[in-house]
């Protein structure tokens, strides 16, 4: 007979993603342990096990329900009635309302793939594709010759990832700026570079 899943089977996942998120993040992936991981989440190593069979699991879920969030708030506030260039500033101002408090997944993200298998790694892709193929879409629009001469759409499209991606490095709560002025900043600076790339 199979076991039935505890009534706060969900909770304790998500705290236990929380925490090896955490470890990963203080310790990298070579050198956090399933004993680290499971003192910091309070349950025994058993118990850990039971949600997680080793690293490369809780390393590719840690990855796979950033990811998922991701997409499901960027989905959330990608309307087809506002302009592209509205809608762009609101696809980056919800990226960067999703990596609030997700510095550690987001590390995990960038630095825990090479522990994945192809399969896990296939499975992650497919979820970024789709992101990336919003924000491609929505910058399209608003330059469409961005493919005319040579195919500038997605470095252009990389390049506001790249501004988005790499903000938890220096952005400090309470600091200069705001996580909004920088998604208008961000979005400002791709908007008028864009109409300027031939």
């Amino acid at each position: 007979m199979a076991r039935t899943r505890a009534v706060d089977f969900e909770e304790k996942q998500r705290s236990i993603l929380s925490n090896a998120a955490a470890v990963f993040a203080e310790l990298g992936m070579e050198k956090a342990s399933m004993a680290q991981i499971a003192s910091r989440s309070n349950v025994s190593k058993a118990l850990l096990y039971h949600y997680y069979p080793g690293k490369d699991a809780l390393i590719f879920d840690i990855i796979r329900t950033h990811l998922e969030e991701l997409d499901a708030g960027i989905a959330s506030v990608d309307r087809q009635d506002l302009g592209p260039e509205e809608r762009l500033r609101a696809l980056v101002r919800q990226v960067l309302d999703n990596y609030r408090g997700a510095d550690n997944e987001h590390k995990v993200q960038l630095n825990g793939t090479s522990a994945l298998s192809a399969e896990q790694m296939d499975h992650l892709r497919s979820i970024e594709r789709r992101i990336v193929k919003r924000f491609a879409n929505t910058i399209g629009e608003i330059n469409p010759s961005l493919n005319d001469e040579k195919p500038l759409l997605m470095p252009v499209t990389m390049s506001l990832f790249g501004m988005m991606n790499w903000v938890y490095m220096w952005f400090r709560p309470g600091g200069p700026i705001s996580r909004d002025e920088y998604a208008d900043l961000a979005t400002t600076l791709l908007l008028e570079g864009v109409k300027a790339v031939r």
